[in-house]
């Protein structure tokens, strides 16, 4: 996939260290499959989950896998109609626990890409799953 335009990025201190954080992070990734009936309307590819998570070519409705750093990086990826996307979530070893990162890049082609884009980040809609995706990873880490 080709340099994308960064949209955001959004962190959050997790009071875990970064093996519990990844597993945490592994659990929420493999939890993404309950978006299959917007991943069919979209056309996302990929469009079903595969592989085990966080692993090199794993799939989940809307991304694949297309880096790993183990306890450090993944970088998801994916397409649909109207946008190609990339979501990376880094995690940094703090005093207090881990810093959680994920950075979202992505094209918005064409007026159907324009309009998507006015609908998904410029409604804040997009900041709020990425934040609640964050909090996510940080209450599955915290129950460990």
């Amino acid at each position: 996939m080709t340099a994308l335009p960064f949209i955001d990025e959004h962190r959050l201190l997790v009071p875990a260290p970064p093996a519990e954080v990844w597993r945490a992070l592994a659990g929420h990734v493999s939890k993404m499959t309950a978006a299959v009936p917007l991943a069919w309307v979209l056309g996302t590819r990929p469009r079903r989950a595969s592989g085990a998570p966080l692993e090199p070519g794993a799939t989940v409705p809307g991304f694949a896998v297309a880096a790993v750093e183990p306890e450090r990086l993944v970088r998801l990826v994916g397409r649909h109609r109207f946008s190609r996307y990339a979501l990376t979530f880094t995690l940094a070893a703090a005093p207090d626990g881990t810093v959680l990162s994920a950075r979202t890049e992505a094209a918005f082609p064409g007026p159907h890409g324009r309009a998507y884009r006015l609908l998904v980040i410029g409604s804040g809609a997009h900041r709020r799953i990425v934040g609640r995706m964050l909090r996510d990873v940080r209450r599955r880490a915290d129950t460990r």
